[in-house]
Order: structure tokens, then C-alpha cells, then sequence
């Protein structure tokens, strides 16, 4: 069984995931803003293996 606290980080994984795929859907993409939510993702997958 998955916890609650596994499922909102899964839950908010996918919506940073949404965010990063339309920011390079974008014409002009920005640079930082990919980068911030790529390094948020990597927080929360890591959170994730730990638990």
C-alpha cells in the first residue's frame, strides 16, 4: 500500500511534469524556469526512493 505522503509527491512529480512539458512547448522556453522545475522533480523522486 502506498502512503499518502508517496502519493502527493507522485501526484505533484506529474504536475511538475506537465509544467516542464509545456514550457518546451513554448516558442521561447525559459531556460531557468526548465531548470528549476527539473531540479524540483529531482527532489521529489528522490524523496520518493527514500521512503
Amino acid at each position: 500500500m502506498v502512503s499518502s505522503h508517496a502519493s502527493a509527491l507522485q501526484n505533484k512529480h506529474a504536475g511538475l511534469e506537465a509544467q516542464l512539458r509545456a514550457e518546451l512547448n513554448r516558442p521561447s522556453p525559459d531556460a531557468a524556469t526548465i531548470q528549476a522545475l527539473k531540479r524540483q522533480k529531482l527532489r521529489i523522486k528522490e524523496e520518493l526512493s527514500v521512503s
